[in-house]
């Protein structure tokens, strides 16, 4: 225990990067600030410019079926799982910046079946909802009660949308086919005029179903305007346009629809040759919008039906378009993807777009990533440490930015989407970042490694060369982390000198080493300058030490080994662990001698490693044994990493440290001189894969598969201040404590003690004060004593009842606590004590006042006792005084006799 450093090692939270969305609804307000998004059982507001949370409404244990957000921003309507529909009063917090704060207004159960959709309109007043069972329902917000009931066949109902008719043509549905119409004609028109209000007249609500149908509703004589039966297939998105009095219908069956809304016949019918599961009016009705499988957004005129947007081929699986967000005068769209990620694209080329022009796809602004999915490897990017590099589990690397700012304009926020690394055909599993941060290296499933140049200035993120060789996916890679000297071409402009080579290593148990080139002729098909039949499992890790002359490979065959890089021979074997090698680290440059089991570390180096054995070992390059072994995680060990190593004047008062992350959601961090832990950070509720940590803050960066990454921050210095901090003011205040008895200030001694929670030094001074001589009309015995018991704060009041409380079930300190309780009785009225207001306190009065009464009865009880003891000793006494006496005399008696 001599050995163990007297800083104490601490990290905190600073920030996090969490998921926002995992598939369902999402939804907009009018002013394009607030983001609705579903999180499981959860709903969460975001600030879609600043990507800050601005509320989270935790859910009731099922999870939410549909969403919505009033265009307004001023009600937030969930439905869930359980059939229930929560609505929620939102508005600004007065005490936060921005924040977000919401009541629950009411809870309702809408439908027999889980309501499936839900939509709003203009004036944020009415709500419509849709379930499975082909009932659509109308509620007025604010009051929360049904305002019509409309009920077609027994079919799911796939869209709803609210509109309103121009003013002329509210009277003009006079060539609405027989079968569309509802007969009930019989009120007059002057009846009408009495009992229904002109200014609803032309309120509509489209609903489309699973059968293809969209159903008109009239909201002013609450009766079924029309039945639009064109589609075959699931009706996915409708929108109406005032300008071109149109209703539009899109559906899976891949074709949209423009409706003439006077005689609700078909104007057109575009074949859009994909299942279409996003539409919407753009440009004031001129173009549509539309999204589906192929993960496009296109543009249609409204005119012609003619695509305006040039040819683009189909994406992936994980980029189809399931969900689209339009709102008039905002000049984006949101696209949302299968993959839980949303597109913002730009609407502002369409400003001017003609009829007769063609324009390129739409720019995509920014993507929003709901959720990076599984975490399997991080690392920072740039000098700055800007950016973070990531893999997620996908084919694709996805790089965020660490900007502390609130930027907007160029949303470049923290944690904000900036770019991705596209090329792979399979799930990247390792990434490694070169000395820069401008080059980075990846390794896939799908047998390949690539190099990426990140150029973040000029908005270049792009693939270098591809290596292609191993027959195996690809587990493990390193590049060269040596700073070339300062005076060199590679250190003055890293992006125009790539690394000079790549190690692979592959679940084909070889290992490769590429050399790079710049020139464009090496590029194309790089080859490796040799191939190591390296272990007898998969190799899982490759790490190069700081002087580029050795590097450390681990495989599950529970070896390390350690070879040169120029000649690829082996030049060590670190056995010990009994089950596979998770990772590998050499000891930074600079890393002093540590003490193991058999003495200093001495001569080349240092080197970590963390294995399935639930256990970390630093080894000594000098011999290859085993310097110390850490215990203490409860699943294997994923990925260890070396502290930043302290500086010449630390050295004295901080150790080396090194940190690991283990499958059971920890990251421990370890004093690599005493082998102890020194603190263990909790933040994950899955695996933690992912370990990096920032070389001059120290923050440690992890990665879970819980889609989190936790920002650690080093609080070391802050604590050891604070500690010594509140150290010297607890011994000044001692002090003071001392000084107020001597000199008798008895009101600010009581109160110090209370505050330093001090309860002998309380108790002495109460002792003292019930022992001497009381003086005259005091009840404690001393009136000062008196005067501060009787004007103490509710909460120095409560905590001197805890103090009597415990010295009244001591017989010794008894005495002393029922006087001081007497006073306390005596000096307050029972009001204030009934009424006696706890902040924070983990026990209620009723619980104090409760043990004080029990323990003073059992005191009287035995007073009581005591007194009936005392009156038989005193008959006892009594008795043998009058036993002496006959004695005495029946002795004089005898000596008569005897004489």
């Amino acid at each position: 225990m001599a050995n163990k450093s007297p800083y104490q090692t601490t990290f905190e939270p600073e920030r996090t990067i969490q998921p926002i969305y995992t598939g369902g609804s999402v939804a907009l307000d009018n002013s394009g600030r607030i983001l609705a998004t579903t999180l499981g059982e959860d709903a969460l507001l975001t600030d879609l410019n600043t990507g800050r949370q601005l509320a989270r409404i935790e859910g009731d244990g099922e999870l939410i079926s549909t969403l919505t957000l009033t265009p307004s921003a001023s009600h937030l309507i969930i439905c869930s799982r359980s059939l229930s529909m929560r609505i929620y009063a939102l508005s600004a917090s007065p005490n936060a910046n921005l924040d977000l704060s919401y009541t629950l207004l009411r809870t309702l159960k809408p439908h027999t079946t889980p309501v499936v959709v839900l939509a709003v309109d203009q004036t944020s007043t009415l709500l419509a909802t849709g379930g499975a069972d082909g009932v659509v329902k109308v509620w007025d917000i604010s009051g929360g009660y049904v305002t019509h009931t409309f009920r077609g066949p027994n079919i799911l109902v796939s869209a709803l949308h609210f509109f309103e008719l121009v003013a002329n043509n509210r009277d003009e549905e006079s060539e609405i086919s027989s079968r569309n119409r509802k007969k009930d004609r019989r009120k007059s028109q002057g009846e009408e005029s009495e009992s229904q209000n002109e200014a609803t007249k032309g309120f509509r609500l489209a609903s489309g179903a699973q059968d293809g149908k969209v159903r008109v509703w009239d909201l002013f004589k609450s009766t079924c305007a029309s039945v639009l039966d064109s589609h075959v297939s699931d009706v996915r998105a409708l929108d109406y346009s005032p300008e071109d009095n149109a209703l539009l219908t899109a559906s899976r069956d891949k074709t949209i629809m423009w409706w003439d809304a006077r005689t609700w016949k078909v104007r057109r019918v575009v074949p859009v040759l994909e299942e279409v599961e996003a539409a919407g009016f753009v440009e004031s009705g001129r173009l549509v919008y539309t999204g589906g499988i192929n993960g496009n957004i296109r543009i249609w005129q409204s005119d012609n039906g003619r695509e305006v947007t040039k040819a683009q081929g189909a994406k992936s699986e994980a980029d189809s378009i399931v969900s689209g967000i339009h709102v008039p005068g905002l000049p984006f769209i949101i696209s949302v993807q299968s993959d839980h990620t949303m597109t913002v694209h730009s609407t502002e080329p369409l400003r001017e777009l003609s009829a007769s022009d063609t324009t390129s796809p739409l720019n995509e602004i920014r993507k929003i990533s709901g959720t990076h999915d599984e975490i399997i490897d991080l690392g920072y990017l740039l000098p700055d440490r800007s950016l973070l590099a990531l893999a997620t589990n996908s084919e694709e690397i996805r790089i965020v930015s660490l900007a502390q700012s609130g930027a907007t304009d160029d949303a470049t926020y923290f944690g904000a989407d900036v770019a991705q690394l596209k090329g792979h055909e399979d799930i990247v599993i390792c990434l490694d970042i070169d000395w820069s941060g401008h080059w980075i290296a990846t390794g896939a499933k799908d047998n390949t490694a690539r190099l990426w140049r990140i150029d973040p200035s000029n908005s270049s993120f792009s693939c270098f060369t591809t290596f292609t060789g191993h027959a195996e996916s690809l587990g493990a890679i390193g590049l060269p982390h040596s700073i070339p000297p300062e005076s060199s071409a590679a250190y003055k402009s890293p992006l125009e000198h790539p690394p000079s080579f790549l190690l692979t290593g592959s679940q084909d148990r070889t290992i490769k080493r590429w050399d790079i080139s710049s020139s464009e002729s090496a590029r194309r098909a790089p080859r490796a300058i040799y191939t190591r039949k390296a272990h007898d499992k998969d190799i899982n890790a490759i790490d190069i030490d700081h002087s580029t002359q050795l590097f450390a490979s681990a495989s599950q065959d529970k070896t390390v080994k350690i070879w040169s890089i120029e000649e690829g021979e082996v030049q060590g074997v670190l056995r010990g662990h009994r089950r596979g090698v998770w990772s590998v680290k050499f000891a930074p440059k600079g890393t002093p001698n540590i003490v193991g089991d058999s003495g200093p570390a001495a001569g080349r180096g240092l080197i970590l490693t963390g294995s399935g054995d639930k256990t970390i070992k630093i080894w000594s390059l000098s011999d290859y044994s085993c310097l110390r072994t850490f215990e203490g995680h409860t699943h294997s060990v994923l990925k260890v990493a070396w502290l930043k190593v302290p500086n010449q004047e630390e050295r004295g008062r901080r150790h080396v440290h090194v940190a690991s992350a283990g499958g059971d959601g920890l990251v421990k961090i370890w004093d690599a001189n005493t082998g102890e832990a020194a603190a263990t950070l909790d933040n994950h509720e899955d695996r933690v894969w992912a370990l990096t940590v920032h070389p001059v803050t120290n923050t440690i960066v992890s990665g879970s598969g819980d889609s989190t990454i936790t920002f650690w921050k080093d609080t070391t210095s802050e604590t050891a201040a604070a500690t010594t901090a509140a150290a010297t003011e607890f011994v000044e205040q001692e002090q003071q404590l001392q000084n107020y008895i001597h000199n008798g200030s008895y009101r600010s001694a009581i109160t110090l003690a209370l505050q330093l929670n001090h309860p002998a030094r309380l108790l002495s001074l109460f002792t003292t004060v019930t022992t001497k001589t009381p003086e005259e009309g005091s009840l404690s015995g001393l009136k000062a004593v008196d005067e501060v018991l009787s004007s103490l704060s509710d909460s120095q009041l409560f905590t001197l009842l805890l103090r009597l409380r415990d010295w009244n079930t001591n017989a010794r300190t008894a005495s002393v606590a029922q006087r001081i309780l007497w006073t306390v009785v005596k000096s307050y009225p029972a009001s204030r004590l009934s009424n006696l207001k706890v902040r924070g306190g983990k026990e209620s009065l009723k619980e104090v006042l409760d043990a004080l009464r029990v323990y003073t009865e059992r005191h009287y009880k035995r007073m009581e006792e005591l007194v009936d003891e005392s009156f038989l000793v005193e008959y006892t006494l009594r008795e043998m005084d009058g036993l002496g006496f006959v004695d005495e005399r029946l002795d004089g008696e005898l000596d008569g006799i005897m004489v």
